[in-house]
């Protein structure tokens, strides 16, 4: 009888609070309310679902094209900052250079006679801004092939491991090209889904514990921000907490459960 009873409730309901309805139950969150009996607080206990992040991660992808004479680390292994992840063969980069060296060179060798011609009078003042222009050219294709070279390998931005690895050695790649993704597990993130009502407390600094699936284990956390933004259909706000320490079984990408329990209101 009860369970009919809902069914025909449920039948009823306006569309918008349906809604408000099915967003509450995708989050998943379950809601508990009991009476603190030494203080009168409604103590609200609620479960939510949460996934481990890595702080920074990144997609690197190719400066120029090349071909690949190096991949420094493989997928799962760990780099230091600046440590050379991808190297290129740049022996054609590299003749470039020296070519635009010896351009420059020319140039200013060049501009030096008609500097001195000038003095004499020998030469025109067109000549000799001409030859001012062409030193400044070949400068600038020497910068140019200079920060070229400085493509031929890509150190770490930032200590990590390798997530993925998409590209293999003696590969051509293209400008643009994603060849590894990268990630710094040194901490770890926890996006989770909480009610907006929390606004009033939730704080950057909250302590509380998550319960990991797929470790079986709990571990402390705090939260580091939260969302700028709730959304008014379903009346929560995404939260990013933060695991309180280094735990050298967790990785990105593991789920589990954020128990809260806050306070509430006064009982009556």
């Amino acid at each position: 009888m009860k369970s009919a009873v809902m069914a025909i409730a449920w039948c009823w309901l306006p569309r918008a609070a349906m809604a408000a309805l099915a967003a509450f139950v995708v989050v998943q969150v379950l809601v508990h309310t009991a009476a603190a009996a030494d203080h009168g607080l409604a103590i609200e206990r609620q479960e939510m679902r949460a996934q481990l992040m890595p702080q920074r991660y990144t997609t690197l992808a190719a400066e120029i094209g090349a071909k690949i004479s190096r991949l420094g680390f493989k997928e799962g292994e760990r780099f230091a900052q600046g440590e050379r992840l991808v190297e290129f063969d740049c022996s054609i980069q590299i003749a470039q250079h020296d070519r635009a060296l010896a351009q420059q060179f020319a140039a200013r060798n060049v501009l030096t006679g008609s500097r001195r011609l000038a003095e004499l009078q020998a030469v025109g003042g067109v000549e000799l801004r001409n030859a001012e222009a062409e030193l400044q050219k070949a400068d600038a294709e020497v910068a140019f092939s200079r920060a070229t070279l400085e493509k031929c390998a890509i150190p770490a931005p930032f200590p990590g491991r390798v997530a993925e690895q998409k590209v293999r050695e003696q590969q051509f790649v293209q400008p643009g090209q994603l060849m590894l993704d990268i990630l710094d597990d040194s901490a770890l993130e926890l996006e989770f889904i909480a009610p907006s009502r929390w606004l009033g407390w939730l704080k950057p600094g909250f302590a509380f514990r998550v319960r990991v699936d797929d470790t079986g284990k709990t571990y402390p956390a705090r939260v580091q921000r939260v969302g700028a933004r709730a959304d008014p259909v379903s009346q929560t706000v995404k939260a990013v907490a933060i695991i309180d320490g280094h735990f050298s079984e967790l990785l990105a990408g593991m789920s589990g459960r954020v128990i809260i329990a806050s306070p509430g209101k006064t009982a009556p």
